[in-house]
This record gives C-alpha cells, structure tokens and sequence, in this order.
C-alpha cells in the first residue's frame, strides 16, 4: 500500500478551549493486484473501474437500519443512514454526504453525457453519481453502488 498525502475527513469536535479539531488519515493508494486481493470482483469492477451493478440487486438498496455506510475500500465514513431516501432508483440514494469531505466530485464524460461522479476522497473509489433531483434540504440525490459501501449498524441502546 503506497501513502500518497494526508486527506481531511471531518471537522471531530472541539478541543481544549472550543477549537475545532480535525481527522486526517492518510490518502490510500493501491495496485491492481492489492485491490483484487482485498476486494470480491464485483467489488472491484465498481469501485476500481467504475463499474456499476444492476439495479435493485445490491445488498444495500433497500436497507433501513439505522447506522453507517462506509467506503468498501479504505473503510472512511461516507454517509450517515438519516440521509438516505427511497429513490425508485434500484441503488442506494442519500440527499447527502457524511461530510463535505468525505467525497470528491468528478466531471464524467462517459455515455455520451455529463455527469459527476462520487469518489471516495481518501482512496478515489468509484461510489455511483449525485443528481440534482433529490429531496430537500439539498435537492441532491447520491446514488450509490451497494458493492461499494459497507454498512456499520448503529449500536443498539
């Protein structure tokens, strides 16, 4: 595994004296081979050669737990469940992400079309696109690949 640059993922908490503190965690960078070694091959058709899997056919496009949903590849939080919305889409959708820093956008000129793909920010993992059709409070719909999140269930009280 080769370490590129530092990558903030969240603003924490505040510390000593209400000064905010901030995760950083280390870019993640891989060979093919390393990430065919960790991931299944659907797993790594989505998230390495954004690849997408057929709708309504992911382990997570109708999951309603409460909890967390994380990068398949390097583990960093991506979104929270309180943010996910039935789309109709067949994928899993969320009107945002955990963070402005959890995800990176990027123009997608595939299909003949504009699009804007959403990448993990720490390891570039191909997630799914964001659409501007989704629900309020942001308008957002991140439609995501179930192959390329985990879930986390929240703990249970």
């Amino acid at each position: 595994m080769k370490i590129r640059t530092m990558v903030v993922l969240a603003l924490v908490s505040t510390g000593c004296g209400g000064v905010p503190t901030v995760s950083q965690k280390p870019e993640v960078t891989k060979t093919d081979a390393e990430w065919r070694e960790q991931l299944t091959p659907e797993q790594f058709k989505v998230t390495r050669k954004k690849g997408t899997e057929r709708a309504f056919t992911g382990a997570l496009w109708d999951n309603k737990q409460a909890g967390e949903y994380r990068c398949v590849c390097c583990d960093a939080p991506l979104f929270a469940s309180e943010t996910k919305f039935e789309s109709g889409t067949g994928w899993p959708s969320f009107y945002q992400p955990a963070t402005a820093e959890s995800v990176a956008l990027v123009e997608d000129w595939s299909l003949f079309m504009t699009r804007t793909e959403v990448v993990c920010r720490r390891c570039h993992a191909h997630l799914g696109h964001v659409f501007p059709d989704g629900p309020k409070p942001t308008g957002q719909r991140y439609c995501m690949n179930s192959a390329a999140l985990t879930f986390v269930p929240a703990p249970t009280p």
